[in-house]
């Protein structure tokens, strides 16, 4: 079963590489990435502001808010800073991806950086005892630190919810239609 929506930076490569094996898993930028890259483009004086307008849209309790904080971005910075402003808005679709998901999992699926703190631990172990391994310790050592690294990880909020998202329950604003439908009952 492919997965529902992954979550990553600009890397091409990942997403081409995805559209090819499951071409139908949704796209959902990594907002901490989306984050640096949108900053890259002002001046360091601006980052607070920035930072502030951006959470604006990522922590929006609705789509339908973080379209409007996205529009307010463009209309702020579009005119003096608009290669901010494209960075930003040429991936509105899978930045707010998450919107279609349990509000519960919002955390989990708005950044993939604690996917790359582990690949980035055994990235340092690796490249210090590069040629010391043959390919069969190599592996053990990797399995060990991801094992290890493995203890500190936090667990998934809303949990019960992932049968919902494997039978094809729709979400909208965090929302399953079923509980919108119940409630409104």
């Amino acid at each position: 079963m492919p997965p529902e929506i992954a979550v990553g930076d600009g890397a091409m490569g990942f997403w081409k590489a995805l559209d090819e094996v499951f071409p139908g898993t949704r796209h959902q930028r990594c907002w901490v990435h989306k984050t640096t890259n949108v900053l890259n483009k002002f001046p360091k004086s601006m980052h607070p502001a920035v930072k502030t307008d951006l959470r604006e849209i990522w922590q929006a309790e609705t789509r339908a808010t973080a379209e409007a904080a996205m529009d307010t971005f463009t209309e702020k910075y579009g005119t003096k800073y608009d290669k901010a402003v494209i960075c930003l808005t040429k991936d509105r679709e899978a930045l707010l991806a998450f919107f279609d998901f349990p509000a519960d999992h919002w955390d989990h699926l708005r950044t993939g950086n604690p996917i790359e703190s582990v690949f980035a631990t055994v990235r340092h172990r690796t490249v210090r005892t590069k040629g010391a391994l043959s390919q069969k310790t190599a592996m053990l050592m990797v399995f060990k630190l991801v094992q290890a690294t493995a203890k500190t990880w936090r667990r998934l909020k809303g949990a019960n919810r992932v049968p919902q998202v494997i039978e094809g329950v729709t979400f909208t604003d965090g929302v399953a239609a079923r509980d919108t439908e119940t409630r409104a009952a």
